[in-house]
């Protein structure tokens, strides 16, 4: 994010003082030479600055509380009340322990009481959530909680699968790989139909 900008920052992130975007550039010319390169040759001259940008990108969610994309709902659903679930949404994050990608998909769901929200809407929870440094087991239960803090719907079921670059591209090498975490609350948890009827759509979506 450019300096300056404006944004809007989750009440659930640590507040920090960002550098500046002259120092982030620094620091990146710093690990291109600590990795044994010249920051200064023709290929590498103007990384510094598109590893910002690309940064500013992939580190959006910082900027944003993603709950506020819930805050629109609809009441007229003529009487529906079964599951509402959103498959195969695209995961793009960052592991907190390496800085490195993770790749995958989010099936979100949830029950609702008597209001209803854009399906775009979920998309963006799960967008704002991974556009930070995170670990799966806890990006599953932000989004599963902000669900269900702000619809207070009579259940919510989300299920990640994704791929780990920590794993697949150093340490144990294992690609291909795919670590599945869920989070259940309410019905969807402690009815046995339900858990079982959101669980088939995900497996059905694989």
């Amino acid at each position: 994010m450019p300096d300056g900008a404006a944004q809007t920052p989750s009440p659930h992130v640590p507040s920090v003082v960002r550098p500046t975007r002259v120092e982030a550039e620094a620091a990146v010319r710093c690990l291109i030479a600590w990795a044994g390169d010249d920051p200064d040759r023709e290929g590498l001259v103007d990384t510094p600055a598109r590893v910002a940008r690309s940064y500013g990108e992939l580190f959006a969610g910082y900027g944003e509380d993603p709950r506020a994309h819930l805050a629109r709902t609809f009441e007229e659903v003529g009487g529906y009340e079964e599951l509402v679930v959103l498959t195969n949404v695209r995961v793009v994050s960052c592991c907190e322990h390496h800085m490195l990608p993770v790749i995958g998909r989010a099936h979100v769901g949830y029950l609702p009481r008597n209001r209803v929200v854009g399906i775009s809407k979920l998309a963006r929870v799960v967008h704002g959530f991974a556009r930070r440094l995170q670990i799966q087991e806890k990006l599953t239960a932000d989004i599963a909680e902000a669900i269900a803090d702000t619809l207070d719907p009579l259940g919510v079921g989300v299920v990640i699968e994704a791929e780990h670059s920590c794993m697949s591209l150093r340490g144990v090498q294992t690609p291909g790989s795919s670590l599945t975490t869920s989070r259940l609350i309410g019905q969807v948890r402690d009815d046995h139909k339900l858990r079982a009827e959101f669980l088939d759509i995900v497996r059905q979506a694989r």
